[in-house]
């Protein structure tokens, strides 16, 4: 083990900042949607909003990445 601590990196703030943007965002289209979903039979609606409340996390697998090494890709 080395004697001396790491810096702490700027990107874990800026990440976290970066998520909760991506989640307030999203969830404003999701709402912006909502006139037009709810126009949509009950059984058409329930997989809409299960794919809405699950498709906010495909950009956080690089955005971690981002975060943890610097870089977006591999």
């Amino acid at each position: 083990m080395s004697g001396t601590p790491s810096q702490p990196s700027w990107r874990k703030p800026v990440g976290m900042l970066m998520i909760l943007a991506l989640i307030a965002v999203w969830a404003a289209i999701v709402l912006l949607l909502s006139p037009w979903i709810e126009r949509l039979p009950v059984l058409v609606q329930a997989p809409v909003y299960l794919v809405a409340g699950i498709v906010w996390i495909l950009p956080l697998k690089p955005l971690l990445r981002w975060m943890e090494l610097g870089r977006w890709r591999e």
